[in-house]
Protein backbone atom coordinates (compact mmCIF):
# COMPACT_ATOMS: atom_id res chain seq x y z
CA UNK A 1 0.00 0.00 0.00
CA UNK A 2 1.26 3.78 -0.67
CA UNK A 3 1.08 5.98 1.86
CA UNK A 4 1.67 9.64 2.00
CA UNK A 5 2.53 11.69 4.95
CA UNK A 6 1.67 15.14 5.40
CA UNK A 7 1.78 17.98 8.07
CA UNK A 8 -1.66 19.65 8.45
CA UNK A 9 -0.14 22.45 10.47
CA UNK A 10 -3.90 23.77 10.52
CA UNK A 11 -4.68 20.26 12.84
CA UNK A 12 -1.54 20.55 14.46
CA UNK A 13 -0.53 16.97 13.42
CA UNK A 14 0.84 15.04 10.99
CA UNK A 15 -1.04 12.74 8.72
CA UNK A 16 -0.82 9.40 6.58
CA UNK A 17 -3.24 8.93 4.10
CA UNK A 18 -3.38 5.78 1.73
CA UNK A 19 -2.33 7.86 -1.90
CA UNK A 20 -4.85 9.14 -4.08
CA UNK A 21 -4.61 9.30 -7.81
CA UNK A 22 -1.37 11.35 -8.36
CA UNK A 23 0.99 12.54 -5.30
CA UNK A 24 -2.07 14.18 -2.74
CA UNK A 25 -3.42 13.03 -0.02
CA UNK A 26 -6.98 12.40 -0.75
CA UNK A 27 -6.92 8.78 0.24
CA UNK A 28 -8.01 7.23 3.55
CA UNK A 29 -6.67 7.95 6.72
CA UNK A 30 -4.04 5.52 7.81
CA UNK A 31 -2.44 7.77 11.42
CA UNK A 32 -1.44 10.52 12.77
CA UNK A 33 0.85 12.10 15.36
CA UNK A 34 -0.55 15.25 17.14
CA UNK A 35 1.81 18.01 18.04
CA UNK A 36 2.56 21.20 19.77
CA UNK A 37 4.80 23.19 17.98
CA UNK A 38 6.20 26.40 20.04
CA UNK A 39 8.89 28.35 18.79
CA UNK A 40 12.02 25.67 17.65
CA UNK A 41 10.65 22.97 19.50
CA UNK A 42 8.30 20.59 18.72
CA UNK A 43 5.88 18.19 21.06
CA UNK A 44 4.99 14.80 19.67
CA UNK A 45 1.91 14.28 21.90
CA UNK A 46 0.15 10.88 20.57
CA UNK A 47 0.56 8.37 17.80
CA UNK A 48 -2.55 6.57 16.57
CA UNK A 49 -3.44 4.37 14.03
CA UNK A 50 -6.85 3.90 12.94
CA UNK A 51 -7.82 0.03 13.87
CA UNK A 52 -8.30 -1.35 9.70
CA UNK A 53 -4.67 -0.32 9.14
CA UNK A 54 -2.89 -1.49 12.54
CA UNK A 55 -0.01 -4.30 12.85
CA UNK A 56 1.35 -2.74 9.07
CA UNK A 57 4.03 -0.25 10.70
CA UNK A 58 2.38 2.79 9.68
CA UNK A 59 3.12 3.87 13.85
CA UNK A 60 6.75 3.73 12.93
CA UNK A 61 6.27 6.03 9.54
CA UNK A 62 4.61 9.01 11.02
CA UNK A 63 7.36 8.40 13.66
CA UNK A 64 10.03 8.70 11.32
CA UNK A 65 8.33 10.94 9.39
CA UNK A 66 7.76 13.52 12.19
CA UNK A 67 11.37 13.23 12.86
CA UNK A 68 12.71 13.64 9.88
CA UNK A 69 10.43 16.34 8.97
CA UNK A 70 12.22 18.16 12.80
CA UNK A 71 15.46 17.86 11.57
CA UNK A 72 14.93 19.22 8.09
CA UNK A 73 13.19 22.72 10.14
CA UNK A 74 15.80 22.89 12.57
CA UNK A 75 13.37 21.70 15.56
CA UNK A 76 14.09 20.64 18.90
CA UNK A 77 11.93 17.27 19.81
CA UNK A 78 10.03 16.97 22.91
CA UNK A 79 8.64 13.25 22.74
CA UNK A 80 5.73 12.84 25.25
CA UNK A 81 4.34 10.04 23.45
CA UNK A 82 5.50 6.87 24.57
CA UNK A 83 5.71 5.67 21.00
CA UNK A 84 7.44 8.26 19.59
CA UNK A 85 9.99 7.74 23.04
CA UNK A 86 10.08 4.49 22.67
CA UNK A 87 10.99 4.98 18.62
CA UNK A 88 14.24 7.04 19.44
CA UNK A 89 15.32 4.81 21.85
CA UNK A 90 15.50 1.82 19.19
CA UNK A 91 16.78 4.66 16.51
CA UNK A 92 19.30 6.58 18.25
CA UNK A 93 20.57 8.40 15.18
CA UNK A 94 17.22 10.33 16.40
CA UNK A 95 18.42 10.95 19.66
CA UNK A 96 20.63 14.05 18.83
CA UNK A 97 17.01 16.12 18.19
CA UNK A 98 15.53 15.61 21.77
CA UNK A 99 15.61 18.32 23.85
CA UNK A 100 17.81 18.45 26.43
Amino acid sequence: MDTVFIDTAARSRYELHVAGDGDDADGELVGLIAYHLEGDVITLIHTEVLPAFSGQGHASTLARGALDDARARGLEVVPSCPYVAAYITKHPEYADLVRA
